[in-house]
């Protein structure tokens, strides 16, 4: 089994409202049309499935997340853009509650990285989709991450994630991998993109230093790296100091690679 690394604490949230079909989907946006269905796993706060509920009117949207208490936050944020074709409900990625050929679309952002068995959750994610329709997944891939200046204080936030995540079961380099996975799960068709979020701007360096840096020290992946030994608080306090050192360079920059695939059935 795996358990989801982050939790759902402020300084996680913040990242996860701010994607949206623009700076996360963009790969599978332009084959989005009005009346399509689609399968939205590992929602979250639903800002991206809510833009696909828009995009796909009158087609229907189905939003799943494993987390009950989040959904509350995506059923208000639809409820807030005024949508009604589109519903929420509690799944398993590994065991998707929905019948064969279900949805033209299933699709899944920043998901399999955090699972214990993403071959068989494509398989799934497969199962579902009608013959013809398409499987959308994109992952980070930790590994690729790059940053500039280098603090020596921010050093060890990357080592401890890896520990930690793969600790709880999760592949935080998924985002290369994402097409042996697919191949594995039965599907011939899979092509390969990867985009890149950047942040440059004092603006952007800050509100990254708060979500990211910020849950060094916040979230429940600072409290499974204390409870499993793979940092003391004071050593998360100190690299959540390098983040900071790093935001308030007048020349950082730091860039997120994530791997893309759209997968035929």
């Amino acid at each position: 089994m795996s358990e989801y690394t982050h939790g759902h604490h402020p300084t996680v949230l913040s990242s996860h409202t701010w994607r949206t079909v623009g700076n996360s989907a963009a790969y599978l946006a332009g084959h989005l049309r009005a009346g399509l269905s689609l399968l939205d796993v590992g929602c979250g706060p639903g800002t991206i499935s809510a833009e696909f509920a828009e995009r796909l009117a009158p087609g229907r949207v189905v939003a799943v997340d494993a987390a009950d208490g989040v959904l509350r936050q995506a059923r208000e944020h639809a409820a807030e853009r005024g949508l009604d074709n589109i519903e929420f409900a509690v799944a398993d990625v590994h065991a998707l509650g929905f019948p064969d050929d279900a949805f033209d679309i299933v699709h899944a952002h920043q998901v399999l990285q955090h699972i214990a068995d993403p071959v068989r959750a494509l398989a799934e994610m497969r199962r579902v989709c009608r013959p013809g329709g398409i499987v959308a997944v994109r992952e980070a891939d930790f590994g690729a991450f790059t940053w500039y200046p280098q603090p020596p204080a921010m050093a060890d936030w990357l080592p401890v994630y890896y520990k930690v995540a793969r600790g709880n079961g999760g592949e935080p380099d998924a985002g290369r991998r994402l097409v042996s996975w697919a191949r594995e799960a039965g599907f011939a068709d899979v092509a390969f993109t990867s985009t890149v979020w950047s942040f440059a701007t004092p603006e952007e360096r800050e509100w990254w230093c708060g979500t990211w840096g910020g849950r060094m020290v916040h979230s429940s992946l600072a409290e499974t790296a204390v409870a499993k030994g793979h940092a003391t608080r004071a050593e998360l306090e100190r690299i959540h100091a390098g983040w900071q050192e790093w935001a308030a360079a007048p020349d950082g920059v730091f860039t997120a690679q994530h791997g893309e695939i759209l997968c035929r059935p």
